[in-house]
């Protein structure tokens, strides 16, 4: 079962049970009938994917640095563990105090204890992870040599900079072209800075830039430079221009002037040219984007006396900006959201909605914009909604539902564009980019592309791609073929390397890794399948876990007259204490964690320790065949589903 963090009351009831009461059903046991003397069901060992893993977008290595956090695979002397996270975490996401804050977790929705009590709290762990390095001043290796290949990375936002990020730690050499006065794409001028504090942004950039990345500002790509030029003076192309532009809403009247994109309201918001808004604000959207425009909107609130020059559409459109000295005589602004979706339907984070709620912002669901009430002046007054009922499986407008909110303000998060000016060669005819599965530009050989232009998603999405096509330019410089990508495209578990890092002596196996009960390759009967496999929940001996209540940060809670002018972060941390108790909540699912269950349970001392000379993470037990029986015992025990039984298959 699954279970919100609210319902976690009685850990007898939300404990593990593989059958409920009443269960009399007969189970097909064929599958673990055997013969003892010639069965060839004994145990291998089988390393796949975990949910976590699989679900995030950037691929990070979550079970591992979990791992490192619970205390499980140690660091090497010298190196405290939270430095050891931060390492195994950034292989992928070089953006973790960010992203431990704003991503919305799709790891956590996959997490497979949800099925014991509530997911594991990963992007608290990441969260920690991030402020540490950045209070302790970590920074990346620098690589030992150059290549002198040069890349061009067209764009600033998470895809370029970790596109860049990833070719500098090959020792390639990196550019950065933007067109706006700092670095950071959507993640600044896409995300309030109550939510992504600047210092924190800038000093994961400031880390990138150290690696000798170099940064041109104010250059746009197809105006300041033709993209011909860009060819000619580099050895590959990056294109992660980002989607900054906001779709206008859809209906008649809405060329209205303080009719404006969400894109628009944040940009100008994030320049510290918007200081306050009118005294109603509607906000036509659904998903995270439309909560951020609220609950800014809700904090800049109105001013008392509104001059011509102060309305806020001149400066969302314009250069210009309010005078700070004005917005002294503020009050509160009334902010209605109103979306397609049924309010827990809507696909912003749940929390966030609440949060809304709480600093009092009027959220309506099930309602879609019809027109935009124009007054004489040729502004909007009002937008005019209706109802959504479902017809024949599609949603129209319900007859005789329509109603008017009043607005001063009417802004549309309702999607993104791309802006190809100068560009038009790459646009697909959509409105974006097209990639194949090493994300380089077909018939392009040599641009490689990630981002909101190839698919607006989350900022984690985009970091992932930016990876993945650094991994392709690399190739590309190489002069290699572009190979096709695995099915799961994720950074998981490495065998080798933790032989490596414990000095273990060993035969190093040619890919994929597959060991065998008699010689020294890897690991005893190991097998590698986390570039095909994500190991469900009913993989696990889920009954060796038992109710763990999960560790939650704090959310500042705000009122709706607190909310005004309040541009403090909201969310704390957890304390390392916490950290490491949560990370111990992760099943280490696919992957050994060493509870020694197997050892205990098997009837005929068959599994063995390993030696510790010889003994690394995920290399912890063996197998003497000569005493298996092919009982299935040490399987059915193995809480993580590391043990298999399908030798000889």
């Amino acid at each position: 079962m699954s279970v919100t963090s609210d319902e976690m009351k009685k850990p007898t009831d939300l404990t593990f049970r593989r059958y409920k009461d009443g269960d009399d059903a007969p189970l097909p046991w064929q599958k673990k009938i055997f013969q003892a003397s010639y069965t060839h069901k004994c145990p291998e060992y089988v390393l796949s994917t975990p949910p976590c893993q699989g679900s995030c977008p950037a691929g990070e290595d979550i079970r591992g640095y979990l791992d490192i956090v619970r205390g499980v695979d140690k660091p090497k002397a010298g190196m405290t563990w939270q430095e050891y996270a931060f390492r195994r975490l950034t292989e992928a996401n070089p953006f973790p105090s960010v992203m431990g804050r704003v991503c919305p977790a799709p790891c956590e929705s996959g997490c497979n204890r949800n099925q014991v009590e509530d997911k594991v709290g990963i992007n608290s762990v990441e969260h920690f992870i991030g402020e540490y390095a950045i209070q302790n001043k970590l920074a990346f290796a620098k690589p030992e040599k150059q290549t002198g290949k040069k890349v061009a990375i067209v764009g600033g936002g998470p895809a370029g900079l970790s596109c860049a990020y990833q070719l500098a730690l090959k020792g390639h050499s990196c550019t950065i072209f933007d067109e706006h006065e700092k670095l950071g794409g959507m993640m600044r001028y896409g995300i309030p800075g109550f939510r992504t504090p600047r210092e924190v942004l800038d000093a994961e950039i400031q880390r990138i830039l150290d690696l000798g990345v170099e940064a041109k500002l104010g250059v746009r790509i197809g105006r300041d430079i033709g993209m011909e030029q860009l060819k000619k003076d580099y050895d590959a192309v990056f294109m992660g221009l980002g989607a900054q532009g906001g779709r206008p809403l859809p209906v008649p009247g809405a060329e209205a002037p303080n009719c404006v994109t969400a894109m628009a309201f944040l940009r100008a918001f994030n320049d510290g040219r918007l200081r306050h808004v009118g005294n109603r604000v509607v906000v036509i959207g659904g998903g995270d984007t439309s909560i951020d425009v609220a609950t800014v909107a809700r904090r800049l609130g109105a001013i008392t006396q509104v001059h011509e020059k102060d309305r806020p559409e001149f400066v969302i459109q314009g250069a210009m900006a309010h005078d700070v000295a004005s917005v002294s005589a503020r009050q509160g602004a009334e902010v209605v959201l109103i979306s397609r979706a049924t309010i827990d339907k809507m696909n912003a984070n749940k929390h966030e909605i609440d949060e809304a709620l709480a600093e009092g912002i009027e959220i309506r669901g099930g309602v879609t914009p019809v027109s935009v009430v124009v007054g004489p002046d040729g502004r909007a007054t009002a937008l005019r909604v209706a109802e959504l009922e479902t017809v024949g499986g599609k949603q129209v407008v319900k007859e005789g539902t329509e109603f008017d909110i009043e607005a001063d303000l009417v802004v549309a998060a309702i999607g993104q564009a791309v802006d190809f000016t100068g560009l038009e060669e790459f646009d697909n005819g959509q409105g974006l980019m097209s990639a194949d599965k090493n994300y380089q530009v077909p018939g392009k050989k040599g641009v490689f592309v990630g981002g909101d232009v190839l698919r607006p998603h989350l900022l984690t999405t985009a970091i992932g791609h930016g990876a993945i096509a650094a991994e392709g330019i690399e190739r590309f410089l190489q002069g290699e073929e572009l190979e096709r990508r695995p099915k799961i495209d994720v950074h998981y578990f490495d065998l080798v390397r933790q032989m490596a890092e414990r000095g273990t002596e060993f035969v190093a196996p040619q890919e994929p890794i597959r060991g065998t009960d008699s010689s020294n390759v890897g690991l005893h009967n190991f097998e590698n399948r986390s570039d095909k496999y994500i190991i469900p929940s009913t993989d696990l001996f889920l009954g060796h876990f038992t109710f763990t209540p999960r560790h939650q940060r704090n959310m500042v809670q705000l009122t709706a007259e607190q909310a005004l002018g309040n541009f403090e972060e909201r969310l704390e941390a957890l304390s390392e204490q916490e950290v490491v108790a949560e990370a111990k909540r992760c099943m280490s699912c696919g992957l050994c964690f060493e509870c020694d269950n197997c050892v205990i349970y098997c009837p005929q001392t068959a599994v063995k320790k390993t030696p510790k000379s010889q003994s690394t993470m995920g290399r912890y037990v063996y197998t003497e065949y000569d005493l298996c029986i092919g009982c299935h015992i040490c399987a059915d025990v193995c809480p993580t589903g590391y043990i298999q039984m399908g030798m000889g298959e």
